[in-house]
């Protein structure tokens, strides 16, 4: 049985060598032999490639896909899946945040016959307000999904041939891959570990990927947000027709001494504005999820690859 280690990485030149030398560690400790590493670059600018080739080099297990440009980090990662050969496929960041270790594990539940074996964060040795703003969009997002999400679930697991098949047949240009989990039902294992921190380097996440995946979320598992929109908008109008009829009659009551002022036409100006743009601005990121798969564009576009000749 060929499994397969997909290390998406960017600008970890660090980190690359280290992180392959401790995988065959730890897979030889759990008696895997045959599996490759396959790791895809997202156009790193330093001596990341150069590294990962000097691994090719040594070790025809050791692969490599070279990207023409950074394509993200849901794209790039998810291509590699795809093209990977195992009959496991295993998905791990490059810096060392997912442990290695967690790997025998994961091929213990695989051999149990699980399709799916996820790691899931007990707790992490990142900053205590990440730590909080993260369990709280989990949460969020669990409690309204129309599936059953993972909380505090990365992406970091063990996924079946079965299961990388299925996907592949979805041919989704911009997948929620943990949505994907809970979506398919396939036998699922969680592992519970705490994640470490960051050994070399700098984190690569920033807000708008953060908020770029939390969106994607949100807007591929829930309903619930577009329906709140169109519930608070009837509710609020509602109340605006309420509050009109009862100006209107004060002023016919007391048309002399009645005056409306122009606090509550500046307050209800600015609140309903407030309200209007909000909305406008969530039906606009569903708009635009709607978008990128209508427009169907390639994963990515390889530069180069490297020990892939099948010889």
């Amino acid at each position: 049985m060929l499994l397969s280690v997909v290390i998406p990485c960017f600008n970890e030149q660090d980190n690359v060598i280290p992180l392959a030398a401790r995988i065959a560690e730890v897979l030889s400790g759990a008696g895997v032999e045959d599996y490759e590493l396959l790791f895809i670059d997202n156009a790193s600018v330093d001596e990341t490639v150069a590294r990962v080739k000097a691994l090719c080099a040594a070790d025809r297990r050791v692969r490599l896909i070279v990207n023409a440009r950074n394509f993200g980090h849901v794209r790039s990662p998810y291509h590699a899946i795809l093209q990977a050969r195992g009959d496991a496929v295993v998905c791990m960041a490059a810096d060392f945040q997912d442990p290695p270790e967690m790997l025998a594990s994961f091929v213990a539940k695989w051999r149990e016959g699980y399709k799916v074996v996820v790691a899931v964060k007990q707790t992490s040795r990142e900053s205590r307000v990440m730590w909080a703003l993260r369990s709280a969009y989990y949460r969020m997002s669990r409690r309204i999904a129309d599936v059953e999400l993972i909380e505090n679930y990365t992406g970091f697991g063990l996924y079946d041939r079965e299961f990388v098949e299925i996907a592949r047949s979805l041919d989704d240009p911009y997948p929620y891959f943990r949505g994907l989990i809970a979506e398919l039902g396939l036998s699922l294992a969680r592992v519970p570990y705490t994640q470490p921190r960051r050994a070399r380097g700098i984190t690569k996440n920033n807000f708008y990927t953060l908020y770029d995946v939390a969106m994607l979320g949100i807007t591929s598992h829930s309903k619930v947000p577009i329906r709140l929109a169109t519930m608070v908008g009837f509710t609020l109008s509602a109340l605006s027709l309420l509050v009109s009829i009862g100006y209107f009659v004060l002023k016919l009551l007391f048309w002399d001494r009645f005056e409306l002022g122009t606090a509550p036409l500046l307050i209800g100006f600015f609140f309903f504005a407030s309200v209007q743009m909000f909305f406008i601005g969530l039906i606009g990121e569903y708009v635009a999820a709607i978008h990128t798969r209508v427009m169907k564009r390639p994963l990515v576009v390889e530069k180069e690859r490297v020990n892939f000749d099948e010889s």
